[in-house]
C-alpha cells in the first residue's frame, strides 16, 4: 500500500487532493502536510495531518521517516498575484521548497512525486489560442518564472537520476471546498460566493478577459489518473498541458445570473489583468490525451450547476 505525502495539504487543491486519495487508499496512508495550523476537522478526523514548511529540509525529512512515506504529491506553493506583491517568498518556496523535495526523493528512493506546474509558464510571445505543448516559455510572473524553473529542475531530476516526477499545467482551478488562495483566476471562485451572499460581485478582470479554466473534480482526477499512469506511456512527465474550458469573466457572471437573475458583476481590473492577458486563451492538451487518456468531465453549463448547488447546500 502506498504511504503518501501532499505537502499543501490544507490548500486549495491540495485538502481535496488528500481526501480523494484517502478514499483510495486509506486515511492512514495519506499524510495532509501543511504550514498555517488551519486544517478542517475533515482532514483532521479522517487521517494524519502534520506542520513542516517546505524550504526547512529537516521538517518534510522528519515526516517521511514518521510515516515511511514513498510517494510525494508537492502542491505547497505561492501563486500568482502573491507571488507579485513578494517575489523573494515566491521563489524561497516555489524553487528552494521543490529542491529540497527533490534530494529528499532521490536520496530516501521514493516511488514517485507530482509537481503542480501552471499555465503561468507561458508569456506574451506564446500563442495564445489552442497553445501547444511545446512552445515559448517567457513568462512575465515570478509565479511563471518558477514553474519554468521548476518544470527543467523536475526533468533534470528525470534524466539525471532517473527519479520519476510528473506534473500538469493546471489551469485556472474552481472549488466549492476551499477559498481563494491568492491567484488570477480566483475570480471565477469568489464570484460563486458573492453571487449567492451579495447578489453582486466586483471582478479584477475585465469582462472579455478568456481563460483556461478547470472544475475542481476534474483537476483532481487529472492529477491521480497521470499519478498512476504507466510511465514506459510517458513521453512526457513535468509539464503535461492541461483543459477542461475557456470562458470569459462576462461569460461566467452571464451563466451564473441564468440561476440568480438578479445578480450582476462589475469589472473593475486591477494588477492582475496583466497577468491575465500574458496568458493563454484556449489550450493544446492533445500529449496529455495521447499519453495517459486524459478527458474532462465538466464544461461551464455543468460547473455552475454543481457549484452554485453545493455552496448553497
Amino acid at each position: 500500500m502506498r504511504k503518501i505525502l501532499v505537502t499543501g495539504g490544507c490548500g486549495q487543491i491540495g485538502s481535496e487532493l488528500v481526501m480523494e486519495l484517502r478514499g483510495k487508499y486509506g486515511g492512514n496512508n495519506v499524510v495532509a502536510a501543511g504550514y498555517k495550523r488551519n486544517p478542517s476537522k475533515t482532514l483532521l478526523n479522517s487521517g494524519p495531518v502534520e506542520f513542516i514548511d517546505v524550504t526547512n529540509r529537516r521538517t518534510v525529512e522528519d515526516v517521511i521517516r514518521k510515516y515511511e512515506i514513498d510517494t510525494i504529491y508537492h502542491m505547497a506553493a505561492i501563486l500568482s498575484a502573491v507571488g507579485e506583491k513578494n517575489p523573494e517568498l515566491c521563489w524561497n518556496v516555489n524553487i528552494n521548497g521543490l529542491r529540497n523535495i527533490l534530494e529528499i526523493a532521490r536520496e530516501y528512493d521514493l516511488i514517485r512525486v507530482f509537481f503542480p506546474s501552471s499555465i503561468a509558464v507561458f508569456g506574451p510571445g506564446t500563442p495564445q489560442y489552442n497553445t501547444p505543448q511545446e512552445t515559448i516559455l517567457r513568462p512575465t510572473t515570478m509565479y511563471g518564472i518558477t514553474k519554468v524553473s521548476g518544470e527543467l529542475l523536475c526533468e533534470w531530476y528525470f534524466k539525471r537520476f532517473g527519479l520519476d516526477v510528473r506534473g500538469i499545467r493546471y489551469p485556472g482551478i474552481i472549488s466549492s471546498e476551499t477559498p481563494p488562495g491568492g491567484g488570477t483566476t480566483d475570480y471565477a471562485v469568489a464570484i460563486f460566493h458573492e453571487a449567492i451572499q451579495q447578489k453582486r460581485y466586483t471582478c479584477f478582470l475585465k469582462e472579455d478577459t478568456v481563460l483556461p479554466m478547470m472544475y475542481m473534480p476534474d483537476c483532481i482526477r487529472a492529477t491521480v489518473e497521470l499519478m498512476e499512469a504507466d510511465l514506459v506511456r510517458l513521453k512526457h512527465h513535468s509539464n503535461f498541458n492541461l483543459t477542461a474550458m475557456s470562458f470569459s469573466a462576462g461569460q461566467l457572471a452571464r451563466e451564473i445570473k441564468k440561476h440568480i437573475p438578479e445578480f450582476t458583476c462589475v469589472y473593475k481590473p486591477d494588477f492582475r489583468q496583466e497577468i491575465a492577458e500574458s496568458w493563454p486563451r484556449s489550450i493544446d492538451d492533445s500529449a496529455a490525451r495521447e499519453e495517459w487518456g486524459w478527458s474532462p468531465k465538466y464544461d461551464l453549463r455543468m460547473t455552475v450547476e454543481d457549484m452554485l448547488e453545493r455552496l448553497r447546500r
